[in-house]
């Protein structure tokens, strides 16, 4: 029954019913959609400020991997603001929190080595799908040694943060809750699997190879609950990848 001014309170004594469980997380399927929809206009804006300014300071051509890694940050930083600001104005919620960055519940060191045994792993699986060794975008930034040791700083600080943000901080949890643990951190890690897979000349083993890797860093993500404790896993990962590579290069002992 109705008074005219809304529902009649529960009688004398009797407990209102309990409100209803928030979701986890907050955002949904829509939110995700203008997430991936602004990304277009990020990677075109990131292309314009990068170029506007390396004309600035007069450098018409770039060495190696520095354009790329300039672009890929100013990228970064737009996406991240764009959700920063859908998470303050739309929910009133804060970013880093929402996304998962909190205290890791390991020691750090356990996470970093189980981010070590991780790259070894993926090598091994990389060396029985025959992963081929050819030419492709990555391959070509890393050929001068200025352009791998800057890969490698980006690789180890801001590509792990910022990836595991996207993939294991915002994408995972939306899917894992939809679809169940298994089947959401898979699916998170296959798209990181693809996002690289043209970097390294359409290879589906590629392909693969990092799908297994990202499997892993959701797993370290949901079992501790935290995306900070998968970017360090991420890190100690491309840190161990790198540290091989730069032990086969004979063309690199006088930059130490």
């Amino acid at each position: 029954m109705s008074d005219g001014a809304g529902i009649l309170p529960p009688p004398a004594g009797e407990a209102p019913p309990p409100a209803p469980p928030e979701r986890d997380p907050f955002w949904g399927y829509s939110d995700l959609a203008l997430f991936l929809g602004l990304a277009l206009p990020g990677i075109l804006v990131s292309l314009v400020v990068v170029k506007g300014a390396l004309a600035q300071f007069h450098i018409p051509n770039p060495a190696g991997a520095t354009e790329a890694v300039l672009g890929l940050a100013v990228f970064y930083l737009l996406m991240f603001f764009a959700l920063r600001v859908m998470f303050r104005v739309q929910y009133g919620r804060p970013f880093w929190q929402s996304l998962g960055w909190k205290t890791i519940r390991l020691p750090a060191l356990t996470v970093m080595l189980l981010g070590i045994a991780s790259a070894i792993g993926v090598a091994l699986v990389s060396a029985l799908l025959r992963t081929p060794d050819t030419p492709n975008q990555m391959t070509e930034m890393m050929r001068e040694p200025g352009s791998l040791i800057l890969l490698a700083i980006f690789g180890v600080t801001v590509a792990p943060v910022c990836e595991e943000l996207a993939f294991r901080g915002f994408l995972q949890p939306l899917l894992v809750r939809s679809l169940g643990a298994a089947p959401g951190i898979l699916i998170a890690a296959a798209a990181f699997g693809l996002l690289h897979y043209h970097e390294y000349g359409n290879s589906w083993r590629h392909a693969v190879v990092l799908t297994l890797s990202g499997a892993a860093f959701g797993c370290m993500r949901k079992i501790t609950g935290s995306t900070k404790a998968a970017a360090l896993m991420h890190a100690s990962y491309n840190g161990f990848l790198f540290l091989a590579l730069l032990s086969t290069r004979k063309d690199l002992p006088h930059l130490w």
